[in-house]
């Protein structure tokens, strides 16, 4: 029995001392590791800064630490500088901020309104941003004196709207823009929203006379319009609302448009006002 007890202490001693040799340091267990397929090679990785395993792999992969990769030189420099009191204090990182892409204020100004001149331009005829329309196919007649071989067809001047399309040629487009501008819009307040169109381009003779001359509107040279619409919706008809603010309207025409014809004139215009830009050797007519 004692020789049992004593084997028994011998072992548990034996047991302890090896329990002694035992690793129980808190240390760490070694970092992770991740693999990088190919392009990325060895000499690549260590450049990086990784520390490449040499173990066996699988083709085409390489084996790298996770460890943290070292502080860039510049930046411990400059911490190193702020520690020992040999740099001012503070790093400048608005030097280390690359600069913005956008451009400066003002050239985001000039493009803006650049957009705003090319958006103005978009559908516009004649070389004016106002007169909004097309170009058209050159009209051919078999009437002498008719067609019209450089035309365009307008839809709106200065922003008032026509209420048919007007096929006439640019010279009259350009008359009828600055007419609106200019006279139209002054005279009742910027309140015109629409003119309506009673005629345009038509291959036929002075009003309608048969052997008479041909019409300018048979050259695309002019334009008859029979009233003024207004934003509020309110309708003024040449016909029977002639006025003193309508008639200064007809005569501010005069000069601008080669002829101006309307009430009064010669009976053949008492609904409408007749305006083209025929040339007469005499000046403009306006009756």
């Amino acid at each position: 029995m004692r020789g049992l007890r004593v084997t028994l202490a011998l072992c548990l001693c034996a047991g302890m001392v090896q329990a002694e040799g035992l690793d129980r340091s808190p240390r760490p267990l070694p970092n992770p590791l991740f693999l990088l397929p190919d392009p990325v090679s060895l000499p690549q990785a260590a450049a990086a800064g990784d520390a490449p395993l040499a173990q066996p792999l699988p083709d085409g992969m390489v084996a790298v630490s996770l460890r943290p990769r070292a502080r860039p030189k510049k930046i411990a420099d400059l911490v190193e500088g702020v520690r020992t009191g040999k740099e001012p204090k503070g790093l400048d990182l608005a030097a280390m901020v690359p600069e913005p892409d956008e451009p400066a204020p003002k050239a985001r100004k000039k493009d803006r309104a650049k957009e705003r001149e090319t958006k103005s331009k978009k559908g516009s005829v004649c070389g004016v941003a106002a007169i909004k329309g097309e170009r058209i196919a050159p009209i051919p007649s078999k009437v002498k004196g008719c067609g019209l071989k450089d035309g365009v067809r307008v839809t709106s001047v200065s922003g008032v709207r026509l209420s048919q399309s007007a096929t006439i040629d640019c010279a009259t487009a350009k008359a009828l823009n600055t007419w609106v501008d200019q006279v139209v819009q002054p005279a009742y307040g910027g309140a015109v929203v629409e003119l309506k169109i009673a005629a345009h381009y038509i291959c036929r003779s002075r009003n309608n006379i048969k052997g008479a001359k041909v019409s300018e509107h048979g050259r695309g040279k002019a334009v008859d319009v029979s009233a003024f619409v207004l934003d509020n919706g309110k309708v003024l008809p040449v016909l029977g609302g002639f006025n003193k603010t309508m008639r200064r309207v007809y005569k501010g025409a005069c000069g601008l448009f080669g002829t101006t014809l309307g009430p009064g004139s010669d009976g053949y215009h008492e609904d409408h006002m007749h305006l083209d830009t025929a040339n007469h050797r005499s000046g403009s007519y306006c009756r």
